[in-house]
């Protein structure tokens, strides 16, 4: 029979005779779900397809007759019947022969029916305008929700570890599920430091208990010290070295500070570097003007992130290593003390009159005696806590594999409502708002990732163990972090802290979301960048060790951004963050019971930063504010090495910083080649979009420096991270060797100039692209 079909089909081919050339395009759709068909005929002379391309069903039929031949109509006719004759026949006897063989079942047919290839096509996602994307997020976006779901979330206890914490795990877990994100868990096995229940910490002052703290410090050293009680403000190096210059004696001493102005694990550090034995910390009332005087502190005072007893490595459950930790860990007692317990050591305490820059509230502040004796009794317990990171995903319909994180604080010691609470909460708006975003249209190119961390008040635990858990993919993939953590906490103002990539893509954000706080339709107000001066320089801040987004940054090389609003004029953090009444009337108060209006402004902003990033084709990672920043610290090396110079400091008149300034140099072209270069590409072009965004992404990662090992320097960052290899470290060096308080080092500051100037050639050769583009002038 098929012998039978095959000769007509050949007599039909060379009775027609002529040229034709008919292709069936099928191919898969990045995005899975439209389909075309491309049908196209061939001019003369068109060469026939060696084969069929992967991924693509083709079905071609293509005659060419060696020299013209004359037709005769009516032969045709006769011959193009009796063809089909012999076909309709054929047809029919073999489909007879068929049934007859092997009559087929219902449940056959849909088998055959089932195993049929179905067919695919390469279209483009459709997208839709930014204008319409912002739109759509703005009207589901609702104070309301945002309301109920903080009320929900605010019951129960939330410390890490908790059955407080692992009930609101499962929330969003379950949340996750049914807003259909492919929910997982990841855990962790880390050790948290709480205070002893039968045994409480202590302060006295001489024998007089001055009381029993029940705030504290996780990760404090532990044991009872006694010495002389010292004043020293805020703890910062400045102010410590003021009191050592003032004849004070800090060695052996416990040294009473101010919290504030930096973080409380900073303060500590800077307390054991000059010889304390312990450190006691309290909210003057000149900082923290609406605290009761009996507030309770809380915080950590490892001056890292992540389990500091696992530095480097993750805290998963069968990851076995010897025992270690974190250099970050203090080697002296630390404790937060009440303003009501400063009042009664700063009023016992003799010797000369604290600087006027050192004065608060309290109506005696002296730098204290050598008879002024303290004893601190830190009787803290480590204890083994297993934590959960909660994720969820909204998958891209192009490059999936690419995503943004958005995430968000989860537990507290205290209420943290403000803290960690809100975070949380737009965290599931912002979820649940693109999930419904995705079925009314919105096709994300890539992937958003939203997380929900553990172990946050404890130094970024949940947040880090996941960063060391799964860092060599993860500067390949994740292309931005967006915290919310502590994103209200006032009106009037805003502050952010981002890498330079993010920049630009903040400000054009600032400027289209509209103030929640003014007079008149909103439609019709001022945007952000406007309300707060138009300057994005004046309320950008360093990013802290304590943000969350550092680790990101610092440690991963992942671009990242965090902000908050802030109360107008505010130059000190949110005075309630780790205390009781960090709770839902204290936010109310500050922000003038417009809790919900800031919730959403913050909402708009992170979602838009998080869409933009998902929505174009080309990232909207401005690389060419990178060269700025990298211009900034070059200057100011410059002009350290001219100070050494005009000090007359030996052997600086041979350090030269020409290596240095080419790598700048080298950057700044690079970045400005690739601007040129995107200018003048297809952005249709799926591939060629992937290979530039690739290359931006790698930016931010090729500032880790490739010269300092992760276990000994974690954050390796050269312009935001912490250690001997950041450019603060190296200007601040030839500062103090300017100002002759430390000695010059030749071969020491060689060594960092070599280092740096490679970090930064060695970027700029990355980001030109292929070996053959490089810049060779350095």
């Amino acid at each position: 029979m098929a012998g039978t079909i095959d000769q007509a089909k050949m007599k039909f081919s060379r009775i027609v005779n002529s040229r034709s050339y008919t292709r069936f395009n099928q191919s898969q759709n990045p995005d899975g779900e439209s389909s075309r068909v491309e049908v196209k005929l061939s001019a003369d002379g068109e060469e026939e397809m060696d084969g069929v391309e992967q991924g693509q069903v083709q079905h071609e039929t293509y005659t060419r007759p060696s020299r013209p031949v004359p037709l005769n109509k009516g032969k045709i006719i006769c011959s193009v019947i009796v063809v089909l004759l012999f076909f309709c026949l054929g047809t029919l006897i073999g489909y007879a022969a068929h049934r007859k063989s092997e009559p087929p079942s219902p449940d056959s047919l849909d088998e055959e029916k089932n195993s049929e290839v179905q067919p695919s096509y390469d279209v483009p996602a459709p997208t839709m305008d930014w204008s319409d994307i912002v739109k759509m997020m703005n009207e589901k976006l609702l104070s309301n929700a945002i309301q109920d779901k903080l009320s929900e979330y605010s019951k129960g206890d939330r410390q890490a570890g908790s059955s407080g914490d692992n009930l609101l795990a499962d929330k969003i877990h379950d949340t996750f599920k049914k807003l259909n994100m492919e929910p997982w868990v990841d855990e962790h096995y880390v050790k948290l430091q709480y205070p002893s229940s039968s045994n409480p910490n202590k302060v006295l002052f001489g024998s007089e208990e001055i009381g029993n703290p029940k705030g504290f410090l996780a990760y404090s050293a532990t044991g009872r010290k006694t010495g002389r009680v010292v004043y020293a403000n805020y703890g910062l190096p400045e102010d410590l070295r003021d009191v050592k210059d003032s004849g004070v004696n800090l060695t052996g001493s416990v040294i009473l500070l101010r919290a504030g102005k930096i973080s409380m694990a900073q303060k500590v550090a800077n307390a054991a570097e000059k010889g304390a034995v312990a450190a006691l910390i309290y909210p003057d009332p000149a900082d923290y003007e609406t605290l009761p005087s009996d507030t309770e502190l809380y915080g950590h005072v490892h001056l890292g992130s992540g389990d500091p007893y696992t530095p480097g490595f993750p805290s998963f459950n069968h990851t076995q290593f010897p025992p270690a930790k974190s250099s970050g860990l203090p080697n002296i007692l630390a404790q937060t003390i009440t303003a009501n317990m400063a009042s009664k050591i700063l009023e016992k305490m003799g010797g000369s009159d604290a600087r006027s820059s050192f004065m608060g509230r309290f109506s005696n502040y002296k730098l204290g005696n050598e008879t002024d004796m303290v004893t601190v009794e830190v009787n803290n317990n480590l204890i083994d806590t297993k934590i959960h990171n909660v994720f969820g995903v909204i998958k891209g319909f192009v490059d999936a594999d690419k995503y943004v994180v958005i995430g968000a604080q989860r537990d507290s010691l205290s209420s943290g409502y403000a803290k960690s609470l809100v975070g949380t909460t737009l965290l599931m708006e912002l979820a649940r708002v693109f999930t419904e975003m995705k079925k009314d249209g919105f096709k994300p190119r890539r992937s958003i990732v939203f997380a929900s961390w553990s172990a946050g008040d404890f130094g970024n635990v949940g947040v880090t163990e996941w960063l060391e858990g799964y860092w060599a993919s993860l500067d390949k993939k994740a292309f931005t972090y967006i915290s919310l953590d502590g994103v209200v906490t006032g009106v009037g103002s805003f502050r952010a802290s981002a890498s330079p990539l993010l920049h630009t893509l903040l400000q054009k954000t600032m400027e289209k979301v509209k103030n929640p706080i003014g007079s008149g339709p909103v439609n019709f107000r001022q945007s952000l960048f406007q309300s707060y001066g138009g300057n994005l320089r004046s309320l950008l801040r360093p990013m802290m060790m304590d943000d969350s987004a550092y680790p990101f940054l610092a440690l991963s090389g992942i671009p990242s951004v965090s902000f908050n609003f802030v109360p107008a004029g505010a130059s000190a953090d949110y005075e309630y963050f780790g205390t009781v009444l960090d709770n839902k009337e204290s936010l109310g108060t500050v922000t003038g019971q417009k809790v919900g209006e800031m919730s959403v402004a913050a909402a708009q902003v992170a979602g838009q930063i998080a869409l933009r990033l998902v929505h174009d084709h080309i990232l909207k990672l401005d690389v060419a504010k990178y060269a700025e920043t990298i211009s900034d610290h070059v200057k100011t090396i410059m002009n350290r090495v001219e100070e050494l110079r005009s000090a007359k400091v030996d052997k600086s008149e041979s350090l030269s910083t020409v290596w240095l300034n080419r790598a700048k140099s080298s950057f700044g072209r690079a970045a400005n080649t690739l601007d040129v270069y995107i200018s003048r590409s297809d952005l249709e072009d799926l591939e060629m979009c992937r290979i530039i965004n690739n290359r931006i992404m790698k930016v931010e990662h090729n500032f880790l420096s490739p010269y300092v090992s992760i276990r000994d320097a974690p954050f390796r960052h050269i312009f935001f991270g912490d250690g001997w290899q950041t450019t603060t470290d190296l200007e601040n060096y030839l500062k103090n060797v300017a100002q002759k308080k430390a000695t010059f080092d030749m071969n020491q500051v060689l060594n960092k100039f070599a280092l740096l100037t490679w970090s930064i050639q060695g970027c700029a050769n990355d980001l030109a692209g292929d070996i053959w583009s490089m810049d060779n002038e350095i």
